[in-house]
């Protein structure tokens, strides 16, 4: 989602040195030269790196930076818990880290509960990207927690075995750790007949007397009995499966109100005038609040507050509001790609630009709702001088700092909640802090006095969404007389994502890489190639959209590159393969997926096959799609080979 380290806020911690010393390709650690270790025995757990205070954001003022600080605990029942910095919306980060964790402390999984944690940059900074927020998204969850939570583990099993070291009275390079349990290697019993053994939950107190040690051993990966492992259930599986999962829209609080909002019915049409008589008539309706966004109605239960909605009577004032069709919109960014964009891409090879043949083609890609399957919503709950925010929080610096401004508290009065949530695709990583925004300024209406859970609908999750934006691709190629490439032009229009934002300073020269992404950076030795992207302005509302750019320049790139293996009799395969460098790890997925889906075998009459790789995220993906085309001009998908 992101790809660079940004900070916005001036309460926000500075930035988490990062660097790959001594790390495999590809991994993203903490240099251990900024390492400061400790551990800390509070209410029968051994918290490894903890200080007092586990993760609040007056502990980060006071304590110095550590990857460990508040990542995990050893219970004395035998279970561990780990304090997640990265937010699960359904794509298994929960389960990810939790097994980075146990491979290290060597446990069985099914004794691993994790809890979300937020509020705390020092401690939770994506360190993927720079360590100064805590935010999900860009594929960047594993890479950016596979050294410090593998070294969370790995720090507690050491502290463990010296302590059974102790207890046992023997030396410690005797002992071995199987499943929570330390045993003396090649012995069965003592003298007595005892067995000589020690449980993780008997050594806690011992260990916790301990310094946690600054040389940690990880294990080499021969060893992993759980990582790259499919043997094992996801720790959620059975809850989700039962409906036990406890979401945002499932949470009940002793006195809570719940909200709905009336969102404008065009975007950048504001309020002009609220009529809400037949509204509160309705029962169980108790309020209405006009927002900056919309007209809020709150009532004692989720259908009285809906109905109420139904019975405003509101005046929009859409003097500002995009009124255009979709079409007209795509129609217009057509026009746009005609005309002289800004570059993207300036092209340094032009020893080829004669062209026997050209070819044009435009792509139409429409505004994309995120849909997920929990539709936005927040819970407010003021108790004292301290605010607590329940729900989907994959940016809570951002709402941390937003919300403590909207009720005149300072950020470290902000405590959030994390919630597992139904979905997300980058909808809840906004830089307004939007559902939590509302959700606030609803309970400051009321003066806090009551918990507060807004639940959008899904027409308005539907309707005020924030979209994928809409793009027009305009290419034009240029093939020499042997069918080779000689030229690439390509103009790409559509909405910033940045502009307007917090995170416009990540514009370069004016141009945003969600938009170029998988065209710029291809693996594709493309002579003569140019790119040219236009940003239009407008009051619709786009956002991160799953794999951001790539879900539009992918598609572009692959179908045009087998335009031009129809139109010059090439194989698509051995065009893609010629026009890859050597080292490119595009081709390992080609050649697997080709080999698999018997590229070279002769297909059956009607029968037609599509080939197609990319890389995105740090992933390499290539895909074979075969299908059928029947007498009734009927077409199905017969098989589908991913490499």
């Amino acid at each position: 989602m992101f790809k660079s380290p940004v900070a916005f806020q001036k309460h926000l911690s500075p930035k988490i040195s990062v660097d790959n010393e001594n790390h495999a390709e590809g991994s993203i650690g903490l240099s251990r030269r900024h390492l400061l270790l400790s551990s800390a025995w509070v209410g029968g757990a051994l918290l490894i790196g903890c200080a007092s205070k586990q993760s609040t954001p007056k502990a980060a003022e006071e304590l110095p930076i550590s990857p460990f600080e508040a990542y995990l605990a050893l219970n004395v029942d035998g279970t561990v818990t780990v304090f997640s910095s990265q937010f699960d919306m359904g794509q298994n980060i929960y389960h990810g880290l939790a097994t980075l964790v146990a491979e290290e402390l060597d446990v069985p999984l099914s004794i691993v509960r994790v809890e979300g944690r937020a509020g705390n940059p020092k401690f939770y900074g994506n360190p993927a990207m720079g360590g100064a927020l805590q935010l999900t998204g860009g594929s960047s969850s594993i890479p950016g927690s596979w050294q410090r939570y593998r070294e969370a583990g790995a720090a507690a099993k050491q502290m463990l075995m010296t302590a059974a070291a102790q207890h046992l009275q023997v030396p410690i390079n005797r002992l071995r750790a199987v499943d929570g349990v330390i045993r003396v290697a090649n012995t069965e019993a003592n003298d007595t007949g005892t067995a000589q053994t020690a449980r993780y939950s008997e050594l806690l107190s011992a260990a916790a007397e301990l310094k946690v040690p600054t040389e940690i051993t990880l294990k080499d990966p021969s060893q992993f009995r759980l990582i790259g492992k499919d043997e094992s259930f996801r720790l959620d599986a059975k809850a989700k499966s039962n409906g036990s999962q406890v979401y945002t829209a499932d949470l009940q609080l002793q006195g809570m109100l719940i909200a709905t909002m009336l969102h404008p019915p065009k975007y950048g049409a504001k309020v002009k005038s609220v009529q809400d008589a037949e509204a509160l008539k309705v029962p169980g309706v108790l309020k209405v609040v006009q927002l900056p966004t919309g007209v809020a109605v709150v009532a004692k239960h989720t259908w009285a507050a809906m109905q109420g909605r139904n019975a405003l009577q509101v005046a929009w004032d859409e003097s500002g509001a995009e009124t255009r069709s979709s079409k007209q919109i795509l129609d217009h960014y057509e026009q746009l790609s005609l005309e002289k964009g800004l570059p993207a891409l300036v092209p340094t090879d032009k020893s080829r630009s004669s062209a026997a043949n050209q070819l044009q083609a435009v792509y139409r890609f429409p505004y994309l709702a995120h849909a997920a399957l929990e539709p936005l919503n927040a819970v407010v709950h003021k108790i004292g001088e301290e605010l607590h925010i329940y729900g989907g929080l994959q940016m809570p610096d951002v709402v941390q700092a937003t919300c403590a401004a909207l009720a005149a508290l300072k950020p470290e009065q902000i405590s959030l909640h994390v919630m597992q949530t139904g979905g997300g695709f980058g909808r809840r990583a906004v830089a307004d802090a939007d559902v939590f925004v509302e959700a606030t300024l609803i309970a400051k209406a009321l003066d806090f006095k009551h918990p507060i859970k807004l639940q959008w609908t899904r027409e308005s999750d539907m309707g005020y969404g924030r979209y994928r934006p809409a793009h027009v691709h305009r290419l034009n190629v240029g093939l020499d007389a042997d069918g080779q490439i000689s030229s690439w032009q390509h103009h790409i229009v559509g909405q910033s994502i940045l502009k307007g934002t917090p995170f416009e300073t990540m514009l370069k020269a004016g141009v945003d890489s969600a938009s170029t992404e998988g065209v710029v950076d291809s693996a594709y030795q493309i002579p003569n190639m140019q790119v040219e992207v236009t940003h239009p302005d407008g009051p619709i509302s786009v956002l991160w959209w799953r794999s951001v750019g790539h879900t539009h320049t992918a598609f572009v790139m692959e179908t045009m590159l087998d335009e031009i293996a129809h139109t010059s009799k090439r194989d698509p395969l051995a065009l893609r393969l010629a026009l890859l460098p050597k080292d490119a790890r595009e081709r390992a997925v080609l050649h697997l997926a080709a080999d698999k889906a018997d590229w070279q075998k002769p297909l059956a009459k009607n029968r037609y096959r599509g080939f197609a790789v990319h890389q995105s995220f740090g992933s390499f993906v290539a895909v074979v799609i075969e299908l059928s085309k029947a007498s009734d001009g009927t077409i199905r998908a017969e098989r589908c080979v991913v490499a």
